[in-house]
């Protein structure tokens, strides 16, 4: 008997999964281009059920057949070289799975190659981090449903649990799962920028300590706001710098960085028309971090508002930002299911709305408590076009507006950017909007382009000689 599934691409996160496979129980055949990684974590695995290989025809005849193997290597070129070196001694109905940030096209292209050669393809999307990756991901399936049914034993069993259901679902074909991941990873930006927006409220407009917004943050984890980014913003801000005895937060260069996926996700939202401007504002927030330099120039000619900044009763203006912050992680996430419904309706994926939020719950960086209420929002209404207009959420709305528009407004008043705060609140008032100001755009593409325009009295088209 051989090994029952292979790994290739050492790194962290594969040396991870690995681990994570062997110890529940798979024999792992694993390789890598470098041998150092191989041998690092044949080490670390000394006791562990992981048989190295230092070439790719030993590694690959090392596997029962079919033959299962999982690709842990960068995006991009590398994923083609690593098939081309794997696909001259695989058999017609082996299976390979990218595990790696692949764009969802990348993947579909690669599936219809692989397909013409009788080697089945999987597109994983993969969430978690090295922790998770080590521990249990979230994991996100794409490609045909009878070639994930012969590996989903391996794949449910390193997944995370949550009430001990797997985080891993099938989620539709060719590039779906890889899609569904690069939307996770737009979510995850524009979640983690709101919470830094929150934490600059707290402490630039109400002058509140580091401590103290730490503990702030830990008490909002205990409840509706409860997630992964929340706890471990709790942690970073409690972290002291060994060298400069100081909060490590204060010595961070303010510059992020981003790989991609998050600009993917607002690229295929452009190109197909999906309202994606809190996630696509987070990326434009980190593209202007990096102009440090000129930030720095910046603010020593520019002014903001001459403004009274009186002090604000602390405990409403706490209260008010957790609840802005609670409406823009449901904008943000209306946006992201949004782009899931349109998308699926585009290619005809028949992504399972219901399923993604529950295997969010456990593994992914995004992990929320209220990823459940999304779920039963689907489950409730499986054609429901926006998680805005769900009841529960357009309760809280009515109920926590005012929060989110006292915190914007103040932003404002005071010059204190909120880029994505402010987003969602005219995400909001835009999508309750029934007749809007787009009358007049399509009057002026009229007049100086003749591109015609519809009435709201008749059926037809119709084009005005304004002059």
């Amino acid at each position: 008997m051989g090994q029952t599934i292979g790994v290739i691409g050492l790194g962290v996160m594969g040396s991870n999964i690995a681990l994570n496979m062997a110890r529940n129980e798979e024999k792992v055949a694993v390789y890598n281009y470098t041998r150092d990684l191989t041998d690092q974590l044949v080490q670390k695995a000394e006791n562990e059920q992981i048989y190295p290989y230092y070439d790719i025809q030993s590694f690959v005849q090392s596997l029962e057949t079919p033959r299962k193997i999982f690709l842990m290597v960068t995006a991009g070129e590398v994923v083609d070289s690593v098939i081309g070196s794997v696909v001259p001694f695989l058999e017609k109905g082996d299976i390979i799975m990218d595990g790696g940030n692949s764009h969802y096209e990348d993947t579909s292209r690669r599936y219809d190659d692989l397909k013409s050669k009788g080697i089945d393809y999987l597109g994983i999307g993969i969430s978690g981090g090295e922790i998770g990756a080590l521990k249990g991901p979230s994991i996100m399936p794409g490609g045909d449903m009878e070639v994930y049914e012969k590996v989903a034993p391996i794949l449910t069993k390193i997944a995370a649990k949550v009430e001990n259901d797997p985080c891993c679902v099938y989620i539709g074909p060719k590039g779906a799962g890889h899609f569904t991941k690069m939307v996770h990873n737009g979510i995850e930006y524009a979640d983690m920028q709101l919470i830094a927006e929150a934490y600059t409220f707290l402490r630039e407009r109400l002058n509140l300590p580091i401590k103290e917004i730490a503990n702030i943050f830990e008490t909002w984890n205990q409840g509706e706001l409860k997630s992964y980014l929340i706890e471990i913003t709790v942690h970073i801000l409690r972290k002291i710098d060994v060298e400069t005895g100081l909060p490590l937060i204060d010595v961070i260069l303010d510059k992020v960085g981003q790989k991609g996926t998050g600009k993917w996700t607002s690229i295929q939202a452009i190109n197909n028309g999906i309202p994606l401007s809190i996630i696509t504002e987070s990326l434009f927030a980190r593209y202007l971090s990096t102009l440090k330099n000129e930030r720095i120039n910046a603010e020593r000619i520019l002014t903001g508002p001459e403004v009274d900044r009186q002090d604000l009763e602390k405990d409403l203006w706490i209260e008010y930002m957790r609840q802005a912050l609670y409406l823009g992680k449901v904008c943000v996430y209306a946006q992201g299911f949004a782009q899931y419904k349109t998308t699926s309706e585009l290619y005809d994926w028949d992504l399972p709305l219901k399923d993604i939020a529950l295997i969010f719950r456990g593994g992914c960086i995004i992990r929320a408590e209220f990823l459940n209420v999304i779920s039963e929002a689907y489950q409730n209404q499986p054609k429901l076009v926006n998680l805005l207009v769900a009841p529960y959420f357009a309760e809280k709305f009515e109920t926590y507006q005012l929060g989110l528009r006292k915190v914007v407004s103040q932003g404002i008043n005071v010059g204190m950017p909120l880029p994505c705060l402010s987003a969602s609140l005219t995400y909001y008032d835009s999508y309750r909007t029934g007749t809007s100001n787009a009358n007049l755009l399509q009057a002026q593409r009229d007049y100086f382009g003749a591109h015609t325009y519809e009435r709201n009295d008749r059926v037809g088209i119709f084009h005005t000689e304004w002059q």
